[in-house]
């Protein structure tokens, strides 16, 4: 399981350690990750992802996972984020 976030692509960022002394090492600043079951309104069933903590509250913002979806580019989705965009269009265009 990569520690990337479904919906937005957010990853690991690399940086330094800065010690009190300015010695420098190499470390990771990895994502608040959490796996999370989203109700989808149009689908009428549970999604579940793993997200990053800001991801979350843009989700919450955009009023639910399907209007944040609608709105989010393909490049940045993962594959099953993919997959639930295009059934919540073809079961919103259906309705």
């Amino acid at each position: 399981m990569s520690r990337r976030c479904e919906l937005t692509g957010k990853g690991p960022m690399s940086g330094n350690n800065v010690s009190h002394a300015k010695n420098r090492t190499r470390r990771r600043f990895l994502p608040n990750l959490n796996d999370v079951t989203l109700q989808s309104e149009t689908l009428g069933r549970g999604i579940k992802m793993r997200i990053s903590a800001a991801a979350l509250r843009s989700v919450d913002h955009r009023g639910g996972l399907d209007a944040f979806l609608a709105k989010a580019k393909d490049d940045e989705l993962s594959t099953s984020a993919l997959k639930v965009k295009k059934a919540i269009a073809k079961a919103a265009a259906s309705v």
